[in-house]
């Protein structure tokens, strides 16, 4: 179900209007010097003087503090994510030390990978919403309008969640309805275009019934040729006590994104980038835009059996689906002409999942565990069309890259992929956080995971079967040696089914991961300032690779087998917090050595795609008071990514690159504050993430935003 579009030029109006109420709703109040004791978070709306460091991750499903857990786990708050000026996933990628990212399907859905493993190609790596898996099928770029923050849980999280990355998982939790009314309208304006308008408001229907409600609408061009981007996302959510002891949440997204499938810029022959202009489109205007639209709802029955017992209930319904035309680059000839195919795509997904956990603490021998056990069951059906055209001699389909003339006859795709995937999957899975003294803490866990996976290829009528099943467990130890210091080591493994099956029709063996982890975290004992340092090292083992045997048997060109081995190993600095009354900082460094150790076609120590062996943040933001209570916030971002392969088995890199952005906020009353936000600072041309030579994508130029935010 598409959601209903209202263009943003409607609202602006009423946003205006709704905003000088709120200016002349209350007079500014009175505040002290800019070293005075910081007001409350605000809750709904853009949040002042938030904390960056935060005390628990959700996804970590324990109640251990995360300076106690023998894990590395980053999340940004909400505060964070205001900071930034942050409405889409891609805008805090930079600012977490270790992710990097991917190739994002033309600008179609969000791809990274966590200490330089990224999993399917196009799926890309775990992610979780509200602890239930959200990256099967196809997912338009994740809107942060209805977001409350983001957790980074680093290292394997199979033990929990099953088939995943070793080197890590994403958790995004949504806003919660809340028992206090609160509502806020922000409104943006800027550079290509930009308008966006959103609406967070929440508050009591009845003493049993609290509702939240998030809106965003977002119209804006780029700074590439003939490309535009439409969005439109709803996310209601409810809170319904149905007793003392028993509530029943229920959570929503619905969300559409449109714009063109944009393959990025080219490089030349010899690997040189930067010869044409970013924002040269070398796609077809006339395809139009490629849409995704998708719809998710989660009911969670949470009950409290006991002040040590609690259960927990979740049903998670979500459809994706993608629709349209692309012309994408193939190959950049010697005359300097691109050539192009064409395709459609038609692809729907349905994910059904039912999870079941029971969660308390019991005392035995003198110690105190807190004891999880659960249970889980999917139902993933994935129908993918697609039509193609790829260019001949006769009919190249091709554009000059210098010189692009668009318009030309559009050749007609043909039947290409014509599949339905299903898959299964059940688990049980336990964990016990032990308190042994109240130095030390031991997490263990573990998850055992069956699948039923059927692939059926309509155009041969051939239908593949799997039936793949693992156990990943887990092992922590924390040593908090005093109130302020923790030193922790972990071990865990992950796995991730492969699909299909190699020349013999035999299933392949799933990937297999096994991470190593070393670590050390402090945190000031007012718990607003934390430091997190760790030392990594991660194998992956039944990587997809060719088969060898093509090389002397051309009827297994084509075909795949299972025994690639890759690694990853490092070290990792994350710094979070509030520095002082006025300061807040959030910084991250991380050195990562990522390599194919085994492979039939690749050589050991090859480079994996996109992944830099150094990268680091520095965000800083300094908050003050004016002579007449006007509160002020300024600072600003620095973000390095090193050089990194551009194109798998070739020595072609994306050179490394460094940019700044500024950031500024004055809180002209307490009910209205004004924004702006300025990235690439300097206007540095640089490049993203590539797939190959021909698919390169280009970070934007110089990008000013300004925003109105007010509450009522």
């Amino acid at each position: 179900m598409a959601v209903n579009r209202l263009p943003a030029l409607r609202l602006i109006p009423l946003a205006a209007a709704l905003l000088a109420a709120g200016a002349q709703a209350q007079q500014p109040a009175a505040t002290g010097s800019a070293e005075a004791v910081l007001p409350a978070v605000e809750v709904v709306g853009r949040t002042a003087s938030g904390a960056y460091l935060a005390g628990d991750a959700s996804g970590a499903k324990t109640e251990l503090r995360l300076r106690e857990l023998p894990q590395s786990v980053r999340v940004l708050t909400r505060q964070a994510l205001d900071d930034l000026g942050a409405t889409k996933l891609d805008d805090v990628l930079d600012y977490v030390g270790g992710v990097s990212r991917q190739n994002n399907f033309g600008g179609l859905w969000d791809n990274i990978a966590v200490r330089g493993l990224a999993g399917n190609e196009n799926t890309g790596m775990a992610t979780l919403l509200n602890g239930f898996s959200s990256n099967r099928g196809f997912n338009a770029p994740r809107d942060l309008a209805g977001v409350d923050r983001i957790e980074f849980l680093k290292g394997p999280a199979a033990a929990l969640y099953g088939s995943s990355e070793p080197g890590g998982t994403l958790n995004i939790v949504s806003k919660r309805p809340l028992w206090q009314a609160g509502h806020a309208l922000e409104v943006y304006a800027g550079s290509f275009n930009l308008k966006r308008v959103a609406l967070d408001s929440t508050g009591p229907v009845s003493d049993a019934l609290a509702y939240r409600l998030n809106v965003a609408l977002e119209d804006r061009d780029s700074f590439r040729d003939h490309v535009q981007a439409r969005r439109e996302v709803i996310a209601p959510a409810f809170s319904w006590k149905l007793g003392a002891d028993t509530v029943l949440d229920y959570s929503g997204e619905l969300l559409r994104h449109r714009t063109p499938l944009d393959r990025g810029v080219v490089a030349s022959t010899t690997g040189q980038l930067g010869i044409i202009p970013r924002e040269r489109f070398l796609g077809e205007p006339a395809d139009g835009d490629a849409t995704v639209n998708n719809r998710t709802h989660q009911f969670i029955l949470s009950h409290d059996w006991s002040d040590r017992w609690r259960s927990r209930v979740g049903l998670s319904t979500r459809t994706t689906a993608l629709n349209g035309f692309s012309t994408e680059p193939t190959a950049l000839r010697a005359d300097n002409t691109l050539t192009r195919q064409r395709r459609f795509r038609d692809y729907d997904s349905d994910d059904l999942a039912l999870q079941a956990e029971l969660q308390g603490r019991v005392r035995a021998a003198g110690v105190v565990h807190e004891l999880l056990v659960g249970a889980e069951t999917f139902r993933f059906d994935m129908d993918s069309v697609m039509l193609r055209i790829n260019p001949s001699t006769a009919n190249p389909y091709a554009i000059d890259i210098f010189q692009p003339v668009y318009g030309q006859a559009q050749p007609t795709p043909a039947a290409n992929t014509n599949t339905l995937e299903r898959q299964r999957g059940t688990a049980v899975y336990a964990q016990d956080a032990l308190t042994l003294a109240p130095q030390w803490r031991l997490v263990a866990g573990v998850r055992v995971d069956r699948y039923r996976q059927s692939l059926q290829n309509r155009r041969t009528g051939v239908t593949t079967q799997q039936t793949p099943s693992a156990t990943s467990p887990r092992l922590g130890l924390s040593w908090l040696p005093t109130p302020q210091w923790t030193v922790y080591a972990s071990a865990g493994k992950s796995f991730r089914p492969n699909v299909g099956t190699d020349f013999g029709g035999q299933s392949f063996a799933p990937e297999s991961g096994r991470a190593l982890e070393l670590g050390a975290k402090w945190e000031r004992a007012d718990r607003r300032l934390g430091l997190t340092a760790a030392l990594f090292d991660i194998r992956k083992r039944n990587v997809l690779t060719a088969d060898p045997a093509a090389l002397t048997d051309p009827a297994r060109a084509g075909f795949s087998i299972a025994a690639g081995e890759v690694g990853s190993r490092g070290l990792e600095l994350d710094f979070a917090g509030q520095v002082s009354t006025s300061w807040r900082v959030n910084a991250s460094l991380v050195l990562n050595d990522v390599e194919v150790r085994r492979d039939t076609t690749l050589a050991a120590g090859t480079r994996l795609l996109n992944v830099p062996k150094v990268n680091g943040s520095l965000l800083a933001v300094y908050e003050g008071a004016l002579a007449n209570g006007q509160r002020y916030g300024l600072g600003g971002g620095v973000t390095h990514v090193g050089a990194r392969l551009g194109q798998t088995a070739t020595s072609f890199e994306l050179p490394a690159y460094t940019t700044a952005k500024l950031v500024a906020h004055w809180r002209i009353s307490p009910t209205l504050r004004a924004t702006l936000d300025v990235d690439n600072l300097f206007d540095r041309t640089h490049y993203t993430s590539s797939y190959s030579r021909v698919w390169v994508t280009p970070g934007a130029p110089r990008t000013v935003t300004a925003g109105l935010q007010a509450k009522f």
